[in-house]
């Protein structure tokens, strides 16, 4: 059941995490050989193509993270990209960022193109829901829409900076790339009939599963949702 619960995606180490969770004393050893003898496991992340699009005649901002996927406290580093969903009726374009501290999607954005209206409505939600302080970075590749001079003056109106990693290293945006491998594999990489149920389903993996029930493993806390890794923090503060 909970293998099933967490949309056929977790494997041993997260089945065990929630069996605890739920309070139940279950060896790990165990839960791998009956897994094992049901030929039941995770979901294994796939590599996706980059969508990042230089701007040669753009200036970037500076990289402020150096690789550093990490933050003391949530409101402080953001992370940004886009990936896309293919659909009967063409191309749906997500943008998102997620908070360092916690993981969190804070702000994200669907459209049938990835202009830098795409990427701003993003940020704007972040900004909103996501308690941020001043100068948060919010970092992303040097795709095109990050570059814009629209964007950089929303994020500088918002009381933020602009950060950005080299062109065509994926490790530079890291976190961001291992948010899209989990999006990906956990609600599968297929052709939806229409942009409208793939925005269903995006809105759902985001809002009830990932941010509210996915089990990520906390350096200091253990497994906690994001959700939870926050409410941590903010009781630590």
């Amino acid at each position: 059941m909970v293998h099933l619960a967490s949309r056929g995606a977790y494997g041993v180490p997260r089945v065990h995490a929630e069996l605890r969770r739920l309070g139940h004393e279950v060896n790990r050893k165990r839960i791998e050989r009956l897994m094992r003898e049901h030929g039941i496991a995770g979901i294994t992340r796939r590599r996706r193509r980059s969508l990042t699009r230089p701007d040669k005649q753009a200036r970037p901002a500076p990289d402020l993270l150096g690789r550093d996927f990490t933050a003391d406290r949530p409101g402080t580093r953001l992370v940004g990209d886009i990936t896309y969903l293919l659909t009967e009726e063409g191309w749906l374009y997500l943008a998102c960022w997620l908070d360092l501290a916690t993981r969190e999607v804070v702000g994200y954005a669907m459209a049938d193109h990835h202009r830098a209206d795409l990427v701003v409505d993003a940020l704007q939600m972040a900004h909103g829901r996501g308690r941020l302080e001043p100068d948060c970075i919010a970092h992303s590749d040097r795709g095109s829409e990050y570059t814009s001079a629209q964007f950089r003056s929303e994020a500088t109106r918002l009381g933020m900076r602009a950060s950005t990693g080299r062109t065509g290293s994926c490790y530079d945006n890291a976190a961001a790339e291992s948010f899209w491998a989990v999006l990906k594999a956990e609600i599968g990489a297929r052709i939806w009939p229409d942009r409208a149920t793939a925005r269903g389903e995006v809105f759902s993996f985001i809002e009830t599963f990932y941010n509210r029930r996915r089990l990520r493993k906390h350096p200091s806390w253990g497994y906690l949702t994001p959700h939870e890794t926050r409410q941590r923090h903010t009781l630590a503060a």
